[in-house]
């Protein structure tokens, strides 16, 4: 009996050590997460292997486990930038991000976990500061924007591309100029869409006029053709039709023959 205690101590160390053990080398990733291994005593970052998947690992306690979250990520930015005339435009961006799974302990090698930091922000404040220099405050005020957003994420992938990290896209989600000049743009905007609307009012009004004076000639054209074409002899043919069909009619009335002008008769009917 008193052997028991000095036999059950050395096995209650050895469970208390492997528990330890296993703790230290039990990994949990989780969803949309992926590991980095680093191999104390061996190659160190291990990069020609896929990093450690969503689920529990066991790895050896020497060893560690670095997590990068996989999914697409989003920072917001706000950046001091320039015009092209040298004033001050404050430009709210946001960008849409992940690191490139399959070159993840490279990432970790030669960038770390800092990337966003280290990498993305500083190129994208670039990329920005460059594109906005290309263009005025109106420019960028109003029809320019899509461009501006096109560009700069042109120029931020092309670069973050080789760091083995992924640029889905970049959004300008607002472009704040100093208040004299938005005010001014504004007033300009608003003068040159009166301008505008002044200017389709004369084209509309000129071209009814046109349309009238078209019209008008046409009639008197049509007046003209029409008198030159009536003979003496046509209007008494027409007149003698005329006469034949007030004959027929059951209408009473007196026809005098020969008494109008032109020898044409006059009618006299019943009214």
């Amino acid at each position: 009996m008193e052997k028991l205690p000095k036999i059950g101590l050395p096995i209650l160390i050895v469970i208390i050590f492997l528990i330890i053990v296993i703790a230290k080398s039990a990994v949990t990733i989780d969803s949309g997460e992926a590991g980095v291994l680093f191999r104390t005593f061996g190659e160190g970052v291990v990069i020609d292997e896929p990093p450690l998947a969503e689920g529990f690992h066991i790895v050896a306690p020497w060893n560690k486990v670095y997590v990068y979250e996989v999914r697409r990520q989003e920072i917001f930015e706000k950046m001091k930038v320039l015009s092209s005339n040298g004033l001050d435009i404050q430009l709210d961006a946001s960008i849409w991000y992940q690191p490139d799974q399959a070159n993840l302990g490279r990432l970790h090698q030669e960038i770390g976990e800092n990337y966003l930091n280290r990498i993305i922000l500083p190129t994208m404040r670039s990329a920005a500061r460059s594109v906005v220099g290309r263009y005025t405050p109106e420019q960028l005020y109003s029809s320019k924007r899509d461009a501006i957003q096109a560009e700069i994420f042109e120029e931020t992938k092309k670069i973050v591309d080789n760091q083995f990290i992924m640029i889905d896209e970049i959004l300008v989600r607002d472009v704040t100029l100093p208040p004299t000049i938005k005010d001014a743009i504004e007033r300009k905007l608003k003068q040159e869409q009166e301008s505008l609307e002044y200017e389709f009012r004369l084209v509309t009004a000129e071209k009814e006029a046109e349309r009238q004076i078209i019209e008008a000639k046409g009639k008197a054209d049509a007046n003209r053709i029409l008198s030159a074409s009536l003979t003496d002899k046509i209007l008494q043919d027409k007149g003698i039709e005329a006469t034949n069909k007030l004959a027929e009619s059951p209408n009473s009335k007196v026809v005098i023959i020969g008494s109008g002008e032109s020898g044409m008769p006059i009618i006299l009917g019943n009214q």
